[in-house]
Parts: C-alpha cells; structure tokens; sequence
C-alpha cells in the first residue's frame, strides 16, 4: 500500500469515527437532556452548531476519500457485481442518509433553540438523530464488512 492511500485510508476513517460518534452522542446523551429541559438554549445551540459543522465536513471528506478508494479500487463491473461492490454501494446510500437526517435533525434544534426553547425542539428533532444513529452505527457495519472481506480475498 503506498503512503497515498495510507493517508487516504486513515483520513477516511478518522472522518467515519468522528462522524458516527458525534451522532450517538448527540442523540444519546444531548437529546435526553434537552428532551428534560436540563440544559439552556444556548450551550445546545453550540453543541448543535459543532455536530452540524462536523457532520458537514465528514461528509465532504469521507465523499473525497470513499470516491478516490472506490476510483482506485473498484471497476464498474467489481462495484456492481461483487458483495464488496453491494456493500460499497450500500455504504454510499447510508451516507446520504446519514447526511440527510443530520441536517434536518440539526435544522429543527437550531431553529427551536434560537426562539430559546429547548423541550420541543429536542422532540422535534429526536425521530431523525436517533434515526442518525442507527445509520452511524449501520455504516461502521458495513465498513466492518468490507474490511472483513477485503482481508479474507
């Protein structure tokens, strides 16, 4: 492996990580605490500006580093055709998901919190972080698969 695709690599999984653990978090432990009107519109205002921040910036880094792994990796055959390439594929419609539910998630606590409510926001956007979550934690499956088969290949 050249030292690119090391770096690729690492990057693509820091990003992964930081990504998918942000959004557990948020949604199992900042969600709770709003939902019992425990914490001030303010500081989870900050918290969601930096989940929205990070969420933003994964997912750039992850479509930069997961296009140039799948460009270098795969074919279209190998991609269409392969239990790796489903599950490549799989992964690409999670992270639209994910992305998807992150910004409407952070879009009804940011537009709660800025009215300086924190309970009804924090219901509002529940459905779609806890729905984050499970897809973070789908996605970390499935790159555990891949890597799974990668080394039994």
């Amino acid at each position: 492996m050249s030292a690119v695709d090391a770096a690729i690599y690492g990057i693509h999984l820091l990003f992964a990580g930081l990504w998918s653990g942000s959004v557990m978090f948020v949604a199992y432990a900042v969600l709770p605490t709003a939902m019992d009107g425990d914490a001030n519109a303010a500081p989870l205002s900050t918290v969601t500006g930096k989940l929205t921040t990070v969420s933003r910036a994964s997912a750039l880094l992850l479509l930069l580093t997961g296009g140039h792994l799948a460009a270098t990796k795969y074919t279209a055959g190998s991609l269409f055709g392969t239990t790796r390439g489903y599950l490549v594929v799989a992964m690409v419609v999670l992270w639209f998901l994910l992305a998807g539910l992150v910004e409407v998630g952070a879009s009804k606590l940011s537009d709660g919190f800025a009215q300086q409510k924190v309970r009804e926001p924090a219901r509002e956007a529940r459905p779609f972080l806890l729905g984050a979550a499970v897809v973070a934690g789908l996605l970390l499956l499935d790159a555990g698969a891949i890597l799974g088969l990668f080394y039994t290949a």
